[in-house]
């Protein structure tokens, strides 16, 4: 419709159903002799209820022919009623249930099952639980968050390509939403499972705070402190800091930590993948005189 048809009309917008919606039409469907199917003496199960209102998905006719189907299908039971269970609910709407309570043990099991096979290098299980996920409605917010995780705590250094990719995939997953958003979840688990591990930047963090708790702040060296203030050079701030690209290499040896933690050791690079040139950079700057 063109503009000027749509300003001399009353538009509706028509939203969807909420799953409280079609269970309260589902109720009416079974139990309304007049305008339902009441005189058929049909009981919904609870759990087959919440099925068929969260397969519909917003749309009551769904639901309704599913209900309708499985009253009309259904054999009664020795006490003369028609029973919807869950298995019947699934038969009618053709669609398999996930056992996967978003508040329960499943919930959890599942997630945990999906880091640790990304963490275990495991491309093939990391899609199985995924699927598992979206299947049962779960929020791709939340499977996107827990893949960037694993890509900083489980990848890190050994391929800092991977925090990227997960980055980008949960913006586009968030963008396009399901059921595209499938794909871009998937690029991004499949790339962290099958990228080169490291936890030692999860390590270095976790040593460094706990320097900081339980050690005496240090004070930082004067040449380090922020001379871009009047009066720094009075209190010789930034005096005798060496700029590290003025030197052959772009590197100079030189104090960074305060004096109370200079021989510490937080961070120390791996084997895999990008760490492996860390290792071999800071094994040369560590060689110059």
């Amino acid at each position: 419709m063109n503009g000027a048809l749509i300003s001399r009309s009353r538009v509706f917008e028509l939203k969807k159903l909420t799953k409280e919606n079609i269970m309260e039409l589902l109720d009416r469907a079974v139990t309304d002799e007049e305008k339902g199917m009441g005189s058929y003496h049909a009981v919904l199960d609870q759990d087959a209820k919440e099925f068929l209102a969260d397969t519909a998905n917003g749309d009551a006719r769904t639901a309704l022919l599913a209900i309708e189907l499985g009253i009309k299908t259904t054999e009664r039971g020795t006490d003369g009623l028609i029973h919807i269970t869950l298995p019947v609910a699934e038969e009618c709407i053709q669609k398999r249930v996930v056992r996967y309570d978003k508040s329960g043990d499943n919930h959890y099991d599942t997630i945990s099952a999906f880091i640790k096979s990304m963490r275990g290098s495991d491309p093939q299980a990391a899609v199985y639980y995924l699927a598992r996920m979206i299947y049962a409605g779960e929020d791709i917010s939340f499977i996107a968050r827990r893949i960037m995780i694993c890509a900083s705590e489980d990848v890190g250094m050994a391929d800092p390509n991977a925090i990227v990719v997960a980055q980008a995939a949960a913006a586009v997953a968030e963008r396009v939403g399901l059921p595209e958003a499938r794909i871009p979840l998937a690029e991004a688990a499949i790339y962290v499972a099958t990228a080169p591990k490291s936890n030692a930047s999860y390590c270095a963090i976790n040593a460094a705070l706990e320097y900081v708790r339980t050690h005496e702040t240090g004070e930082v060296p004067n040449y380090l402190k922020d001379a871009s203030y009047a009066g720094a050079k009075n209190l010789n701030h930034g005096i005798g800091y060496l700029y590290a690209h003025d030197f052959p290499g772009h590197y100079v040896k030189q104090q960074y930590l305060p004096d109370e933690a200079k021989d510490e050791v937080f961070f120390t690079p791996g084997e895999n993948g990008y760490e492996q040139k860390i290792r071999h950079y800071m094994d040369y700057i560590n060689n110059l005189k």
